[in-house]
């Protein structure tokens, strides 16, 4: 696997990728593709590292896994690519913010936008085999993935973590909740019955950015 990284990100991640566990990850991955086809592609995988690099990070955003159908998944927690309707937890985040912010819905699912502004959009695994959801969960991505997190809990200050859903908020003892922001909601999927609506979580970390002197994200796509 050739590892395409903002070199910020491969400086301070650079004993992640030497241990043990990393090169089994990689030795798994070769294998993968070889038989199937993988999401998202090789040069998206580390998306969310390329496009908001680590002393830009301001909101961290967990999801779970990469979309698994053709052309969705763009290495982005939650974001799809243009042209591609936006799957049913990006609709209902797309409906809080309406609310929240009054921004409105867009007819693009791709959050690279947010990226870009500083929302780093972290899948605790970043590949999955085509049409096979968790297929790559428990090979290592969540062991490189925790690191991730702790890493900016330990070496930034004010960050604000968005963490939605049972798998998501079980993160929160990675995070120093004395340094940072950590937000906790329901899911935004549809099986989580409405409960992630009314959450405020967009206008809360403005609240908190601008608080913090920071500039705060333009949430509206």
């Amino acid at each position: 696997m050739d590892v395409q990284i903002h070199e910020s990100w491969k400086h301070i991640l650079e004993e992640e990728f030497q241990k043990d566990y990393f090169q089994s990850l990689k030795h798994f991955l070769v294998d993968e593709k070889q038989q199937y086809v993988i999401y998202p592609p090789g040069k998206l995988i580390f998306s969310a590292f390329n496009f908001t690099p680590f002393n830009d990070v301001k909101v961290v955003i967990i999801g779970q896994d990469p979309y698994h159908g053709p052309n969705q998944a763009n290495g982005l927690s939650f974001s799809v690519n243009d042209g591609v309707s936006s799957p049913p937890s990006l609709k209902n985040i797309f409906k809080e913010l309406k609310e929240d912010c009054g921004c409105s819905i867009p007819s693009s699912g791709n959050l690279e936008a947010w990226a870009k502004q500083g929302v780093f959009l972290l899948n605790a695994t970043l590949t999955v085999r085509q049409n096979t959801a968790g297929s790559h969960q428990k090979k290592g991505w969540e062991h490189f993935t925790d690191a991730t997190i702790k890493l900016l809990s330990d070496k930034r200050e004010n960050l604000v973590f968005l963490l939605w859903g049972n798998y998501a908020r079980e993160k929160s003892q990675l995070i120093d909740a004395q340094k940072h922001l950590v937000l906790q909601a329901a899911h935004p999927s549809p099986l989580a019955r409405g409960a992630f609506f009314g959450s405020k979580h967009f206008s809360k970390t403005n609240v908190y950015l601008e608080q913090k002197g920071k500039q705060p994200i333009n949430w509206c796509l």
